[in-house]
């Protein structure tokens, strides 16, 4: 009698390799996301003094609305954006390190489930980055053939 694909999958056993390797990738994933946490404080904090640091630039006064206040907005803009995607990969090496110490299925699958929203996340972070730079060369091209 054959079984069905999805039988198969669920019958999947980790060996000691394998579990080795996930343990592993936990921990990297608890460095990398420890580091974006890192790099998130910096922003906010650029973005606290970037009021004062573009306020001394000569060419910012050339700029009709106030760029120290605009540079704060961004680099808070790009803190929230980051926070996502590094908060994913923490939940996803807590939840795998979980998974591993107590053997457990569902925290297993948790995890899967995290690490997948965040590639989900960038994924879909490359594909509108790659767009809006698609449309700036474009535009880019049209507003240099008419000068």
């Amino acid at each position: 009698m054959q079984s069905n694909p999805i039988t198969q999958l669920e019958q999947l056993i980790l060996n000691s390799n394998a579990k080795a390797f996930l343990k592993e990738i936990a921990k990297w994933a608890f460095f990398l996301s420890i580091i974006g946490f890192i790099g998130i404080g910096f922003l906010v904090i650029l973005a606290i003094f970037s009021s004062v640091i573009f306020s001394e630039i000569p060419q910012a006064k050339l700029v009709p609305f106030d760029l120290g206040f605009a540079m704060t907005i961004l680099f808070l803009l790009f803190a929230i954006l980051y926070f996502f995607p590094v908060y994913y990969l923490m939940q996803f090496s807590n939840k795998m390190k979980k998974a591993l110490a107590t053997k457990n299925d569902e925290t297993l699958a948790e995890s899967f489930q995290v690490l997948k929203s965040h590639y989900k996340f960038i994924g879909v972070f490359t594909i509108i980055s790659m767009s809006l730079y698609v449309m700036l060369i474009v535009v880019s091209i049209i507003s240099g053939s008419l000068l």
